[in-house]
C-alpha cells in the first residue's frame, strides 16, 4: 500500500491557494491549508470594504480543489527538522513537505503616534476595523491617507468620491512606481475628486496625534481620521522558527523557491526572498509563485531536480473610485513604462475585470490543476544575480 506524501501549505492567500491548488494534480498527495481565517480575503478590494461597495471576502469553498483539507488556525512555529508545525490551538500538524505562504501585513510605521492614532488597512481584521470609523465620522471629517502607492492612491480615491475631505501625504512622490505621465494623469484624476495632495521632500510623516500629522518639515495637518498605508512587513514566523530570513523576514530561499536551511521547506508569495533578491509584494507574484513552488515539491516527489521560478509583471492596475482608473505597463522585471492607459467608467471596468481574473485563476487551477502556465518571465532576473554575486554579465556574441 503507497502512503499519502503529506504537505501542509501555510497560508491561505493567492499564493497558498495557487500552491495548495497545484498540489492536488498528483495522486498520492494529501494537501492541508492552514489558515487563520475560514473565508478568503481578496485583499486588492479591501479599500473596497473600507468604502462600502465590498465585503472583500469569499468562501474557500468557491477556489479550493475539492481534494484540499482546510484548517482554520495559526501556525505558531514550524520543526523543520521534526516536520511538524505547531497550532496556536494547541494542535500539530506533521509534514513531508511545507509550503511557507504567510503573506505580509502592515509595518510597524516607525512614527511617534502612528500605531495609537492611525488606522492600516493591509489585513481583512484592519480594513473591518476601519470600516466603522469611517461611517461614524461626519462628512467633514479631515481624512489624511498616509502613503501614495496604489492601496494609498484607491483608499484616498475611494473615500473622496463618497464626499470625504481627503489629503494624501506621498512621502515623496505621487504614485512613485507611476511613469512621470501617468502619474500627472493620477494627480488630474485626485484634482478632481477634491483631494489635496502633499508631496515634496518635506512631505513624510514624522508624527501622529488624535486630530492632526505632523510633517518633517513642521507643517502640521488637520485630520480627524488617519489611514496608514505606507509599507508592508511579514509575519515572523520564519525568524521563531530558526529559519533563515532577509531583512525584513521573508524566508531566504534558492531560485527553486527552497528554504537556503532544508529541501522539505518551500516559500511563495510576499514571504519569500528567493536568492536574496524577492519580487514586489502583490497579488500579481503570488499567482506566479504559489503554482511554482508546488511544482517545486511535485518535482521532488517524482525524483526530478526542480525548475528555477519565473515571474514576471505587466505593471498596475489602480482604481481611482468606482469610475475612474489607470493602467500603467511596466517591462518584465518591473520598470514601468511611458505606455499607459487612464480614463473613466472603461477603465474603472478593466480594472473590475483584472479583480475577477484573479478569483478566476484560482477556481481554474482547483478546476484543473496545472492549467495556470502562463508566466511573464523577467529575463533580466538572472543578470541581476549575477551582478549581486560580483560575477562577469553574460555575453552574447553577434555573427560577424
Amino acid at each position: 500500500m503507497v502512503e499519502n506524501t503529506n504537505v501542509v501549505v501555510v497560508g491561505g492567500g493567492y499564493a497558498g491557494v495557487m500552491a495548495a491548488n497545484r498540489l492536488t494534480r498528483r495522486h498520492g498527495v494529501a494537501v492541508t491549508l492552514i489558515n487563520p481565517r475560514p473565508a478568503f480575503v481578496e485583499r486588492i478590494r479591501l479599500h473596497q470594504l473600507v468604502g462600502g461597495s465590498d465585503d472583500a471576502v469569499m468562501d474557500y469553498q468557491e477556489i479550493l480543489a475539492g481534494g484540499v483539507g482546510l484548517v482554520v488556525d495559526t501556525v505558531t512555529r514550524i520543526d523543520a527538522t521534526g516536520r511538524r508545525v505547531t497550532l496556536a490551538s494547541g494542535g500539530t500538524l506533521d509534514y513531508d513537505y511545507l509550503i511557507y505562504a504567510v503573506g505580509s501585513g502592515s509595518a510597524d510605521p516607525g512614527v511617534p503616534g502612528a500605531a495609537e492614532h492611525a488606522y492600516p488597512i493591509a489585513t481583512l481584521e484592519e480594513a473591518r476595523r476601519l470600516r466603522p470609523v469611517v461611517d461614524a465620522a461626519p462628512a467633514s471629517t479631515a481624512v489624511t491617507v498616509v502613503g501614495a502607492g496604489p492601496t494609498g492612491l484607491e483608499t484616498a480615491s475611494e473615500l473622496a468620491e463618497l464626499g470625504r475631505k481627503v489629503t494624501i501625504v506621498c512621502g515623496e512622490v505621487l504614485g512613485p512606481y507611476l511613469h512621470p505621465r501617468a502619474r500627472r494623469s493620477v494627480a488630474g484624476r485626485l484634482t478632481k475628486l477634491g483631494v489635496t495632495v502633499i508631496e515634496g521632500p518635506g512631505a513624510r510623516v514624522a508624527g501622529v496625534t488624535a486630530d492632526a500629522v505632523q510633517l518633517g518639515d513642521g507643517r502640521e495637518l488637520s485630520s480627524g481620521l488617519t489611514i496608514w498605508t505606507a509599507g508592508f512587513g511579514v509575519p515572523d514566523l520564519a525568524a521563531r522558527s530558526g529559519l533563515s530570513t532577509d531583512a525584513l523576514g521573508r524566508l531566504l530561499t534558492d531560485e527553486t523557491l527552497t528554504s537556503v536551511d532544508d529541501a522539505r521547506v518551500v516559500a511563495a508569495g510576499d514571504s519569500a526572498a528567493p536568492s536574496n533578491l524577492p519580487v514586489r509584494m502583490s497579488c500579481q507574484s503570488a499567482v506566479q509563485l504559489g503554482p511554482q513552488a508546488a511544482e517545486t515539491v511535485l518535482s521532488r516527489l517524482a525524483g526530478e531536480p526542480p525548475a528555477a521560478f519565473d515571474v514576471g509583471f505587466f505593471g498596475e492596475c489602480i482604481s481611482l473610485g468606482r469610475r475612474a482608473g489607470i493602467i500603467q505597463y511596466a517591462r518584465r522585471d518591473d520598470t514601468a513604462t511611458g505606455l499607459f492607459f487612464h480614463g473613466g467608467r472603461p477603465i474603472a471596468m478593466m480594472k473590475e475585470a483584472v479583480c475577477r481574473s484573479t478569483v478566476w485563476q484560482l477556481r481554474q487551477e482547483a478546476r484543473r490543476p496545472g492549467s495556470r502556465n502562463l508566466w511573464f518571465k523577467d529575463r533580466q532576473r538572472q543578470e541581476l544575480r549575477r551582478a549581486e554575486a560580483g560575477e562577469a554579465p553574460t555575453v552574447t556574441s553577434r555573427p560577424a
